[in-house]
């Protein structure tokens, strides 16, 4: 059996990115039709085969490092490319984590009488294909993979070519283990040289594109494609430290924050501080823990001058590396209205003692994430206890902050009844009922009991409908 899936693996290779997309849909409906069980005892071997083969993917990666260094690629880009020492058994945490979360497809949603003997529900549902592009990033590759099988989705991933031989054996280790429960088209890797340009036509096949990589590369896929997209452009997230701060916790976070991981999008790009640090001494204690940290630091434009430091490029530029902009305000309105003007709607976080204070941040700020008193860096789906994310959302439409299974989830309506007409609607009398909502236990056991009724052995052999 597992020679059968690796000659159909095979003979994906050579697919256009159309077939592809169709084969990932196709897939992705005998996926849905598995038991909850089976779907998790899939990642299951999922996660076990990326724990198996670490040494080999951690040999692929320092190729592509050593290659990728040798073409003088960005340092942010080349932090992003690194698989660092134990990553892989995070990854794998997260896909169990995901395998042993509750049930996502068919959940009851919203279950109504509508008239006597006339019963209708609305349930969840995967959203279709996916197209992911992303940039020096192999480990997204097993997020994305895990939340799309927990999902029910199929998939169509372009990485950059940075993470060739990463992704490459990250996609072989992921599609065998699959067998022989799942077709291996479910996931499908594009690793020709056509451009996204060409990926971005094909929104009759595909249904949702997600771009993780630089803005710019975010706002080209924005810019040329009818597909729907989601994701962000910027990540220029802010930590306020405010007058009633805690000192001990403003230095933790905001060095954490900043440094922990310079090039991720949750990482601190603007400090604003109160001016009352300013003025006490306090915030050169800040100042001065980032710099013995590694950060190089700019001025804000109202700051520059006055705290003695270069002026920052603008006041919404995103760093990714180790370097972040001060800027000193008066009042927390000034820095929520700071945030609004110069953020990219991501992730903030004031740092205070004061409650009231705390509350008027976390309701006045409009952003994905809002935090008190808590690193930036835990904007994240793994840390969210999503199990990973496909991205994070800054967008107001379908889903928002960390994307994990539920924002790869739409809803479909069923109804049953017996015979029911609407004549113009005088042939029904609508009663629009609220009933209890069905558990996902309940109808899993519902969908298992119905299944078992209708299969049977005929001369034929075992033969299964499944309704």
């Amino acid at each position: 059996m597992l020679d059968y899936f690796r000659k159909q693996k095979s003979e994906m290779a050579m697919l256009s990115p159309t077939d592809m997309a169709l084969a990932a849909r196709s897939a992705s409906r005998g996926l849905q039709a598995l038991s909850s069980a089976d779907r998790a005892a899939v990642m299951h071997r999922v996660a076990d085969a990326l724990v198996a083969n670490e040494a080999e993917i951690l040999s692929e990666n320092l190729l592509d490092i050593a290659e990728s260094e040798k073409n003088n690629v960005d340092s942010a880009l080349l932090n992003r490319l690194k698989l660092k020492d134990g990553k892989i058994a995070q990854l794998a945490q997260g896909v169990r984590s995901l395998a042993d979360m509750e049930e996502p497809i068919g959940r009851c949603l919203r279950h109504t009488q509508v008239a006597d003997g006339l019963v209708l529900k609305q349930v969840t549902s995967p959203l279709g294909v996916l197209l992911i592009i992303f940039e020096s990033r192999p480990d997204a590759l097993p997020q994305i993979c895990s939340l799309a099988i927990r999902s029910g989705n199929g998939l169509l991933l372009k990485g950059g070519k940075e993470a060739m031989r990463s992704n490459v054996i990250l996609h072989r280790i992921i599609t065998e283990a699959l067998a022989p429960a799942v077709n291996p088209g479910l996931i499908g890797l594009v690793t020709s040289r056509e451009g996204i340009d060409g990926l971005l036509k094909l929104n009759h096949v595909i249904d949702l594109v997600i771009p993780r990589g630089s803005n710019q590369l975010v706002e080209y896929i924005q810019a040329n494609t009818r597909i729907p997209v989601m994701g962000h452009a910027d990540g220029v997230c802010h930590v306020y430290i405010d007058e009633k701060c805690d000192m001990e916790k403003a230095v933790k976070i905001a060095v954490d924050s900043k440094v922990d991981y310079p090039a991720a999008c949750n990482a601190l790009e603007t400090l604003l501080v109160h001016k009352s640090l300013q003025n006490d001494g306090r915030l050169d204690r800040i100042l001065t823990a980032l710099k013995d940290a590694g950060v190089e630091l700019f001025g804000g434009v109202n700051s520059a001058t006055a705290l003695g430091l270069p002026p920052c490029v603008n006041p919404k530029h995103e760093y990714g590396i180790l370097a972040c902009t001060v800027e000193v305000v008066d009042t927390l309105e000034a820095a929520i209205d700071h945030v609004h003007k110069y953020g990219s709607s991501h992730t903030e976080c004031i740092v205070t003692e004061e409650q009231d204070t705390a509350e008027k941040w976390l309701s006045g700020v409009d952003s994905a994430c809002v935090l008190h008193n808590a690193s930036t860096r835990f904007a994240d789906g793994f840390r969210f206890g999503l199990g990973a994310e496909v991205g994070i959302s800054t967008g107001r439409i379908h889903a928002r902050g960390p994307v994990g299974v539920d924002g790869l989830l739409t809803t479909r309506w069923i109804m049953r009844g017996n015979g029911h007409t609407v004549e113009k609607d005088t042939a029904v009398t609508y009663l629009h009922k609220s009933l209890p909502l069905e558990s996902t236990a309940e109808e899993a056991k519902k969908a298992k009991d119905k299944t078992s009724r209708t299969c049977k052995i005929d001369k034929g052999g075992f033969k299964c409908a499944i309704q």
